[in-house]
Parts: structure tokens; C-alpha cells; sequence
């Protein structure tokens, strides 16, 4: 699994997010659209687990869900050191969710959603966060917007280096399908000055606004608003990051 081997250098990849920020973001939402004291929150795609830790940081009741086993040990050990240690660990895909009970609040970063590259697999997470939500409880996450794949991704290659490996990204998009291949080659020192190559192919779907909206109604949620940035600026299909809060009607 290609996240296994990019989790040493994930963090520094997305070295620019800034999570306190986002943080704030997500609780403003929650502030603003819902009257629920939330305090049971799932982390959905939650990688190394910077926003479960900063959410735990702040009296949050926390569960980070991957499908990397080597993200959530990364995500497990930073927890550890911190002292947060009441943060339950699940390694499971978006489409085999299973919680040991409800949460009050779900979010999910860095465009994990665009990784659902089909109307069945989209419509089976969306309505397991619906399902493990409470009444009212609110979904807060983002996607990457047309810009962001026809600008960013399109047909470019990027390079990132870190201390414990290379990894070179190839993308493939097509504008009939929707859907960016990226060809990604990490490359990781065995400690003797070699190097072991792997190489893997992952995708991501750009949805519209619209299919997003009919996607979360299908199975139940209420979408609420769309934004550009943090500062709550509506957002169009032509931004590259697309912030959007949905509530959980039952």
C-alpha cells in the first residue's frame, strides 16, 4: 500500500496545512449550524492524525479511522508522546466503517472523499457516516474542486524529498471522466545507501457541487453551505479546495 510507504513523509508533504486554523473552522461550523454539544467526534481518513490530535487537544473525545496501518501507528506514537492516550485507533476503509456506537460530530481532511471514484462507493461511505451519526450531528469536510484538478493536478508531475525517502507524482486527468491518476513512485534508503523502489497507482473523482449536494441527500444528509476558505466565503465549483458542512437528518 503506497500510504504505508508516503507515511514518513506525508507531514512534510502538507507541510503548509495549518490545523489549529482548521480546527477553529470545524467548531465554528459546529457553533453555527447545529445545537449539539458535541463531544464524541470521528476523524475519518485521519492519516497521521494531526487534526485527531488537535481536536483531542482540545477535550474532543476522539476516533482516527485510516485504512494505512503505518499512517495510525505514525498517528498512534505522536498521540503517545503527547499524552493523549484516550484516542481509539481504527484501521478501516470509507466503505467498511464500523463504530462502537454513535458520534456527535464527523469530519474528514485533505480531500479523502475524492478518493470515493465512484457514485456507489461515494453513496456507501456517505451513508455509513450518516448511519454512525447522531440526529442533527453535522459532517464537515472537504474536496478538491475542478481548479484544483484541472490547474494543480491536470497532466503534471511533482517531486517531494524527505529525510526518509523520495516521491515522485505523476498525474493523469481526464476531463470526460473526471478522474486524476497519479502515478507515484516513492523510493526509501535501506540505510546502506540503497534505495527500494515502489510503485503504485491511485485516483481521485473531482465532483461538482451539485453531485456532492445529490449524493449527501440521497442517504439522509442535509447539505448546509459550501466554502472557499475558512472565513466562511461561499465556494464555486472553480475553487480549488471546497470546505462543505452537512447535518444528519433521521
Amino acid at each position: 500500500m503506497i500510504y504505508d510507504l508516503i507515511a514518513p513523509i506525508y507531514d512534510a508533504v502538507n507541510g503548509e496545512i495549518d490545523y489549529a486554523r482548521w480546527a477553529d473552522f470545524i467548531l465554528e461550523c459546529q457553533a453555527r449550524h447545529s445545537d449539539i454539544k458535541a463531544e464524541l467526534v470521528l476523524d475519518l481518513g485521519c492519516g497521521t492524525g494531526k487534526m485527531t490530535a488537535e481536536l483531542a487537544r482540545r477535550g474532543y473525545d476522539m476516533t482516527g479511522v485510516d485504512y494505512s496501518p503505518e499512517m495510525l501507528d505514525l498517528a498512534r506514537r505522536r498521540a503517545q508522546e503527547e499524552g493523549l492516550d484516550g484516542i481509539l485507533w481504527l484501521c478501516q476503509s470509507f466503505t467498511e466503517l464500523d463504530l462502537y456506537g454513535t458520534v456527535d460530530l464527523a469530519v474528514s481532511c485533505l480531500d479523502c472523499i475524492n478518493h470515493l471514484t465512484s457514485a456507489a462507493e461515494l453513496k456507501a461511505a456517505l451513508a455509513l457516516v450518516h448511519n454512525f451519526l447522531v440526529p442533527d450531528g453535522l459532517f464537515v469536510f472537504d474536496i478538491n474542486g475542478r481548479a484544483k484538478f484541472e490547474r494543480v493536478y491536470s497532466d503534471r508531475a511533482y517531486v517531494f524529498e524527505g529525510e526518509d525517502g523520495i516521491c515522485i507524482w505523476q498525474n493523469d486527468y481526464s476531463p470526460k471522466t473526471r478522474i486524476c491518476d497519479f502515478y507515484i513512485t516513492m523510493l526509501t534508503e535501506d540505510g546502506e545507501g540503497k534505495y527500494e523502489r515502489c510503485d503504485e497507482v491511485q485516483s481521485e473523482r473531482m465532483y461538482t457541487l451539485r453531485s456532492m449536494y445529490s449524493a449527501l441527500r440521497a442517504v439522509g444528509f442535509e447539505p448546509l453551505g459550501a466554502y472557499s476558505d475558512f472565513d466562511f466565503t461561499p465556494a464555486t465549483d472553480d475553487d480549488e479546495r471546497i470546505y462543505i458542512v452537512a447535518k444528519c437528518k433521521k
